[in-house]
């Protein structure tokens, strides 16, 4: 409901409590946090749910999407269109079984993916849009993708990904030479039509001879990649969902943590050699599968390896993925109710990822940019990425904990925002929020009498995507001006409910002759 169109009184809302207001930058965490939300084990979940329960938000958010268009099957998702085929394997099908990509020739970006990315960059993250691809594929139809992603800012786009591998559609058509001179034909029209996003290559690791796989077939996409990446689970049953996981047979494996960190580094380092370059690294999908360790000690490698890299700090180590929010086996955060398949069933894999989402060192930090005046009404603000952003940040004077905590902010703007360690989302249309949440949940941090909390706020695009103007950078930045918001503070209930019945012996006597 939008409060302001029933009159109601804001003359309550201030900013009496204000200490101080500046201008601030957002900088990289260390190492950056993405998830996956949606691919074919799972459907996308809407990124007001994955905030109002993660209560923090993710660098990147990761897509995963097939393009097949000259396939007769095209443009139906593959496993409805062969429901009657007989299947093995996960990748048995024509094509993968991802969502099909809606946009390219003939397509439109009113489908999907593009009204998911429009969610995404709403709320104050990245997309990371994993696409298979046929490599026979002329320009034309990479030119018409390319522009299809021009307006959707520094988003990543990983081209063919686990290309190392025999499972996937690219890998049974089409040699490994064939793919790696792809990757480089995709990348270069990238370049040239939508130089905002940057390409993944996603390919093998180090192997006992000291070189990476195929790296002489692929060496001129590690030559040219913006991001390297490789996809290794710390366990995985492969097979899932055509066998059940059962000790001792040959479909699931167990990989020690450190034999995880000694591959990683293996592999990076030989790419540096290779290639003369010192490219980021992204772990594009890293969990341990519930299927094989079972559900309680699944977190306990994956946060026993996040330790090792807040302690350590290993150059070699830019990102990494959880796969991924919500899941129909036991790779989530949540798994899929299969009574109700829009809604999840929390795992204790939860409680773990928000340990790590915790820690400094996976947590993006702010610089301040200027000091601005206590009784600013509106102020310029600039969104590049969730890595690079231009916002405000407000002082808060506190007496203690509070009962009420109502803040309103600009009706039009489109924001995300922290208070007390909490974020939250605010659309366009909303004016008043209730932050109540970052005090009273479980992991809230506690408030002290007379102490400080800090609001953080940015603007990112209103409607997910970068509107083209006239300025040279508006593939790359998206400016506004916002309304700095008024608070409404109370650390009194309005009215207090005696719960003592005893303290009426009318009651009393009521209820001893019933």
């Amino acid at each position: 409901m939008d409060l302001e169109r029933i009159n109601i009184n804001l003359d309550g809302f201030g900013k009496n409590e204000v200490e101080s207001v500046r201008k601030i930058r957002r900088t990289p965490a260390g190492c950056a946090l993405d998830i996956g939300d949606g691919s074919e084990r799972s459907e996308y979940v809407n990124q007001d749910y994955i905030i109002n329960h993660l209560r923090k938000l993710h660098r990147n958010v990761g897509l995963m999407y097939t393009y097949y268009p000259k396939d007769e099957q095209w443009p139906e998702r593959i496993s409805d269109a062969c429901r009657d085929m007989v299947v093995h394997y996960q990748w048995d099908y024509p094509y993968d079984d991802y969502f099909p990509y809606g946009g390219g020739i003939g397509g439109s970006t009113e489908n999907e993916p593009f009204n998911q990315m429009r969610d995404i960059r709403r709320h104050g993250q990245d997309v990371t849009l994993t696409l298979t691809i046929d490599c026979s594929l002329e320009d034309e139809y990479l030119i018409r993708i390319a522009r299809d992603l021009r307006t959707f800012g520094r988003m990543r786009l990983r081209i063919n990904h686990e290309c190392s591998g025999r499972w996937f559609t690219h890998n049974r058509r089409f040699s490994y030479e064939e793919i790696g001179k792809f990757f480089v034909r995709f990348h270069k029209i990238i370049k040239q039509e939508a130089p905002n996003v940057s390409t993944i290559f996603c390919a093998g690791f180090i192997d006992g001879e000291g070189k990476v796989e195929y790296e002489d077939e692929f060496r001129e996409a590690y030559n040219l990649a913006d991001v390297w990446s490789a996809d290794r689970y710390l366990s995985l049953h492969s097979k899932w969902p055509f066998s059940i996981c059962e000790k001792g047979d040959k479909t699931y494996y167990a990989m020690p943590v450190r034999e995880y960190i000694k591959t990683i580094s293996g592999t990076v380092n030989r790419l540096y050699e290779i290639t003369g370059r010192k490219v980021p690294f992204s772990a594009s999908e890293f969990n341990s599968d519930g299927d094989v360790t079972g559900s309680v000690d699944q977190g306990k490698a994956i946060l026993r390896f996040a330790e090792y890299v807040a302690e350590e700090k290993p150059v070699w180590f830019n990102s990494m993925s959880m796969y991924q929010f919500r899941d129909r086996g036991r790779l989530g955060l949540e798994m899929e109710d299969p009574n109700n398949p829009g809604e999840g069933i929390v795992q204790p894999l939860m409680k773990d990822y928000k340990k790590i989402m915790e820690m400094p060192y996976f947590r993006p930090g702010n610089e301040m940019i200027s000091e601005l005046p206590r009784d600013k009404e509106t102020a310029e603000t600039r969104w590049g990425s969730s890595e690079d952003a231009e916002g405000i940040e407000i002082d808060i004077r506190m007496k203690g904990e509070p009962v009420y905590f109502d803040i309103a902010f600009g009706k039009e703007d489109n924001l995300v925002f922290e208070i007390n360690g909490k974020w939250f989302y605010k659309k366009p249309g909303v004016t008043i929020m209730d932050v109540m949440p970052a005090f009273f949940e479980e992991d809230s941090l506690p408030v002290h009498e007379d102490g400080i909390i800090r609001l953080r706020i940015f603007a990112p695009p209103c409607t997910g995507e970068n509107p083209v103007t006239d300025r040279s950078d508006w593939a790359l930045n998206y400016y506004s001006t916002i309304k700095l918001p008024r608070m409404r503070i109370r650390y009194e209930a309005c009215g207090v409910v005696d719960t003592d019945l005893r303290t009426d012996p009318d009651i009393e006597k009521n209820v001893k002759e019933r």
